[in-house]
């Protein structure tokens, strides 16, 4: 078993919390939704407040997140080449289909929203940069997971917390075997309401210059807005600028 620093592990809980509140909380509610003794509380605070972590408020006395933490996440994503080439095809496909267009990552058993573009007709999802879903029941995780050998999709099935997050979540593996195999015939993958209720999401996987799979883009509508129609048209606009974007971090077919 790993070595867990305590007043590192109950620092980050602390953040952890107070992610949750944008207006604050005070000691005493940190302190029971942590369980800690308020005088533990007080001194990480106050180290978290030194290191920029944390502020309390003049009036309110409540105590809340600095943007410190965004910052130094946003530091890793801006690094990373993919969002840099991906945001103006993420704008482009914005205009195009007047839906939401993400840009993920994956990570262990997850994707990791590192790109968002808004449309007018904006549905009001869950989704933000840093926002961490499941592989299996997302359009972009799906469309990552069937460039996967069966070995390392059965991996992660069997590492993931399977939970049936909507009636039309798939939590059986030989179904999720038999979406796979749809997807890699025909490029693309569909989240039809398995994460989200009238939710609709068609995403395809992107390529780096060695050939890997770097990531994925979807277009997200609501189940009124992106028709089943629509689904037959966006799917060949989601293989396209995913190409594009490929294309442009040097891979080639």
């Amino acid at each position: 078993m790993q070595e867990i620093v305590q007043s590192v592990d109950r620092s980050l809980s602390i953040l952890e919390v107070l992610s949750d509140y944008e207006d604050g909380l005070g000691i005493t509610e940190i302190s029971e939704k942590v369980k800690l003794h308020k005088s533990t509380v007080h001194r990480l605070l106050a180290t978290l407040i030194y290191k920029g972590y944390v502020e309390q408020g003049y009036e309110t006395n409540k105590y809340k997140l600095t943007l410190k933490l965004f910052e130094l996440g946003n530091k890793k994503v801006e690094k990373m080449d993919l969002v840099t080439v991906a945001r103006p095809y993420l704008k482009k496909l914005v205009e195009k289909t007047n839906e939401v267009v993400h840009l993920v990552v994956s990570e262990g058993t997850e994707i990791i929203y590192v790109g968002k573009e808004e449309s007018q007709n904006t549905i009001r999802t869950h989704s933000r940069i840093g926002y961490r879903r499941p592989l299996y029941c997302t359009a972009v995780g799906k469309s990552i997971l069937s460039y996967m050998k069966d070995e390392d999709v059965e991996d992660i099935w069997n590492k993931s917390h399977i939970e049936k997050l909507t009636e039309y979540t798939i939590t059986n593996f030989e179904e999720l075997k038999r979406c796979l195999n749809e997807i890699r015939k025909k490029g693309y993958a569909v989240d039809e309401q398995e994460n989200e209720i009238g939710v609709r999401c068609v995403g395809a996987s992107i390529f780096n210059h060695k050939g890997e799979v770097c990531g994925a883009i979807s277009i997200s509508g609501s189940t009124i807005s992106l028709t089943e129609i629509k689904l037959e048209e966006f799917s060949k606009l989601a293989i396209e600028y995913a190409d594009k974007i490929s294309k442009e971090l040097g891979y080639r077919k």
